[in-house]
């Protein structure tokens, strides 16, 4: 029997610890009923976890006579079954959306999930 159930999607890179350095807040969208017939989207936090931040990809533009920027981090947490794609990470005050479903990771017999974000300035 295999001992790594998810071979395919290991990891050649391995996670200590003391690389989950960053504190980072999990939340998912909630709509609350306004009292006229409408709601208003308000977040609500799943869990605070520690996580290991990769930045993948970081672009710089001019739009509209303004400086912007867009960054794509990875975010490694120990494995939760309950984050979805449709969540956002809350890093300090900066707020990122999931960009992708979340995958499992398996590094010898500690399971992770990679998370991908987008960070808008």
């Amino acid at each position: 029997m295999n001992a790594y159930p998810n071979q395919y999607y290991r990891t050649n890179v391995n996670t200590s610890p003391a690389d989950l350095n960053k504190t980072i807040t999990l939340q998912y969208q909630t709509k609350v009923p306004d009292g006229m017939g409408g709601f208003t989207v308000s977040w609500t936090s799943a869990a605070t976890v520690w996580a290991r931040k990769v930045t993948m990809r970081s672009d710089e533009a001019i739009q509209a006579m303004a400086e912007t920027g867009t960054a794509v981090h990875s975010f490694r947490i120990r494995y939760r079954s309950d984050v979805k794609s449709s969540w956002r990470i809350k890093e300090g005050d900066k707020y990122m959306n999931i960009i992708g479903p979340p995958m499992e990771r398996w590094e010898g017999l500690q399971r992770y999930l990679d998370i991908m974000v987008k960070e808008a300035a």
